[in-house]
């Protein structure tokens, strides 16, 4: 148990480190007066829509902390899961706030680094997703460490495997509040960045993100609440599973409380290794910011290989090569599918090639190239996944499955560092246009936006394959809990019993019910945003005229007149309504896609008790959402990045058939049609299709001894 305090101590570290860090961000320059004015509205917007979603979800959390106390009182078990389950939800909302307040400040400040320099925007946009990283690993070692110190400390429960079933609420609380963040973040960015897209680009023909636009706040705002609070609570969840399903089946399977703690011990050793990769993310004027974040993420990937190497042979005696082996390939599987993210969407690959060469002939087969981009991407990506799930369960059992998930998180504060950059930087470019600073700056941070594009699919693609793994583990603990209540061994699935089949058929169908809601709500907002967008340019005089000037063409051309007319207009678009429209309508259908995960285990769970095979039932509704949910998550993730670096290729002057088409033309706005398509299959339904299977498991998990 003394080790334990110095896991609690990395994790101590990691919020000292973000602490750290961000008094460091504020210590920047933020810019000229106009540069701090849209950095604020962004600030506001996100924190307005961030307070209106915890109000909600408030609600939520309370409300299921109370059934689970009485359902646990019930059944003769402690209620002590329903405390767990409160500082999993806490834990996770704060780890997205705390993350998004720091991502606010740094994007104008990104900016104003632009102005002098690539390498002193990277640094800064580098150095705010960091404190994103170093707090969800800080914030998750801290909650599970801390509650099973305080559990066994003042001796609770009667034996460990009660302990630790208690200790699985934790990651339930971090799971629900995970999918709500994921789905309604991703809601709010979509509507937004469709009603700017295809009003102000492909309709009115402006730039991206420029300030007559009356969406670009809330298209900023998004990126801030879907990729940084969003990503943050997903990665959390992802993170804390992993730990927990790995201790779950350390105690089932060894009885021995070695296996128990030693998620915990590389947990933190890999706080310690995630800090020394940051120190490893340097650019010197010129570089490839891309080559600059992979030598930090591959970096302290290869630290981790040797310290996971000293922990587990010094804390375990069974097998302990076999564990080791085992993480090993977890950690191999996760860097081979972001490698193979990276080349299905990577500026300038051969398949995001492809989709450019194809929008010359029109949206159409833009739309095409992209869908068969992101279906041909599942295939490498699942072998990687079910070579990893062989060789870790023969080196290891089910708990080397348990732990070669835990080996592709290991590193997740330098994971979701490079990660958390990404909408960083895409702000600063949002901000570069809005603020009208000349070309060469937003050109620096279109740079930035182009790699941050690629490192969020290639975190996706970790967030996709550690769900697999760790949903695999989760279903393993959860077999162990069923043996251990029904006192039957092995716990035994037959697909060739109708219940298990039909269980298996409703699991298999969930995430495409699932990504339906979630495109609907999409496709919603945005026609209110669009209305909105097109009313205002429609119905404000000033704004309207000033669009008309700048329809004349380059500035240099514009008399006097222009020149006031313009100015005036800059000022009058509504901004505040849009973002409006974006959080209400994000608070507003977030709930149905999230309680569809939450009800239906419990639902299946309890219909197939009328049968007397409630548990063979769930087992197999949790077979088929994870392995109908792993392909499509893939596949909407990776045709969403391609076609967004397709739209970006073109507008840098990528040549097609020999001639450079670039912003403004109709090859241009094919790339932009796709785009539109591909941000909420890669922004809202493909990431919550990683939560879905998980939070699935999860609630199987918790509620197991309750049902059965």
């Amino acid at each position: 148990m003394d080790n334990l305090y110095y896991v609690l101590g990395a994790g101590v570290l990691a919020m000292l480190y973000a602490f750290w860090k961000t008094n460091w961000i504020n210590g920047q320059d933020e810019g000229t007066d106009r540069m701090k004015q849209i950095g604020a509205s962004i600030a506001d917007g996100a924190m307005a829509f961030l307070k209106a979603e915890y109000r909600v979800l408030a609600i939520f959390v309370v409300i299921v902390a109370c059934l689970l106390a009485f359902a646990a009182n019930s059944n003769g078990d402690s209620w002590l899961v329903s405390i767990s389950f409160l500082v999993g939800a806490l834990a996770s909302g704060l780890a997205g706030f705390l993350g998004m307040r720091v991502a606010t400040k740094a994007n104008n400040r990104t900016t104003n680094a632009a102005q002098s320099s690539l390498a002193k925007a990277l640094n800064v946009a580098f150095t705010g997703g960091s404190v994103m990283g170093l707090s969800v690993v800080g914030l998750g070692v801290l909650g599970v460490t801390g509650l099973y110190v305080i559990y066994n400390y003042f001796e609770l429960f009667s034996n460990s495997q009660k302990l630790i079933q208690a200790i699985t609420g934790f990651s339930l609380g971090a799971s629900s509040i995970a999918l709500f963040a994921r789905v309604g973040g991703g809601i709010y960015t979509k509507a937004a960045d469709v009603g700017a897209d295809l009003v102000g680009k492909v309709e009115a023909g402006i730039p991206e993100d420029h300030p007559l636009n009356p969406a670009t706040i809330a298209d900023n705002v998004g990126d801030n609440v879907g990729d940084v609070a969003g990503m943050g609570a997903d990665l959390f969840e992802s993170y804390v599973g992993a730990i927990i399903g790995s201790m779950v089946l350390g105690w089932a399977i060894f009885g021995e409380l070695a296996y128990v703690t030693l998620p915990l011990y590389i947990a933190g050793a890999g706080i310690i290794v995630s800090i020394i990769g940051t120190f490893m993310v340097s650019a010197k004027e010129g570089s490839s910011p891309q080559k600059a974040l992979n030598i930090g993420e591959f970096g302290s990937s290869g630290i981790m290989v040797i310290v996971m190497y000293f922990l587990i042979t010094n804390t375990v005696e069974t097998n302990a090569m076999g564990i080791f082996y085992a993480t090993l390939i977890g950690l191999a599987a996760g860097l081979g599918i972001g490698l193979i993210t990276e080349h299905y969407t990577g500026t300038g690959t051969k398949p995001v090639k492809s989709v450019v060469d194809q929008s010359i002939t029109g949206s159409a087969t833009n739309i095409i190239a992209g869908l068969g981009v992101g279906m041909q991407s599942t295939f490498i990506p699942v072998l990687i996944i079910a070579v990893a799930i062989v060789f870790a369960h023969q080196n290891a059992g089910l708990y080397g499955i348990a732990m070669a998930a835990l080996g592709m998180l290991a590193n997740t504060g330098i994971q979701l560092a490079v990660d958390a950059y990404g909408p960083i930087s895409d702000n600063a470019g949002g901000i570069a246009e809005m603020a009208g600073l000349p070309p060469e700056v937003r050109e620096r941070t279109d740079k930035l936006d182009a790699v941050g594009n690629t490192t969020a699919a290639i975190g996706k693609g970790f967030a996709i394959g550690s769900a697999a793994l760790t949903t695999l583990a989760l279903f393993a603990a959860f077999s162990e809990i069923i043996k251990s209540k029904l006192g039957e061994s092995p716990f035994l699935i037959n697909i060739s019993e109708p219940i298990v089949m039909a269980a298996l058929f409703v699991g298999a169908m969930l995430p495409f019910l699932f990504s339906s809601l979630a495109m609907g709500a999409v496709g919603r907002a945005a026609m209110a945003m669009i209305e909105e967008v097109r009313r205002q340019f429609r119905e404000i005089p000033e704004l309207k005229a000033a669009l008309e000037v700048l329809g004349k063409g380059d500035e240099s051309s514009w008399s006097d007149e222009d020149k006031s007319i313009y100015e005036a207009g800059l000022t009058k678009a509504d901004h505040g309504r849009c973002i409006e429209i974006s959080t209400q309508s994000a608070i507003k259908e977030m709930l149905l896609p999230g309680l569809l995960a939450v009800v239906t285990p419990i639902l299946i769970g309890l219909l197939g008790n009328l049968v007397n095979m409630g548990p063979q039932a769930l087992g197999g509704l949790l077979a088929g959402v994870t392995v109908s949910g792993v392909s499509m998550a893939i596949f909407q993730s990776n045709a969403g990045g391609a076609w967004d670096n397709a739209k970006k290729m073109i507008e840098e002057g990528t040549e097609i058939n020999g001639e450079s088409y670039g912003k403004g033309s109709d090859v241009h706005k094919a790339a932009v049609v796709g785009d539109t398509v591909g941000d909420p299959f890669k922004d809202t339904s493909g990431p919550s299709l990683n939560i879905l299977i998980k939070l699935m498991s999860v609630v199987s998990l918790v509620v197991a001894p309750f049902l059965f």
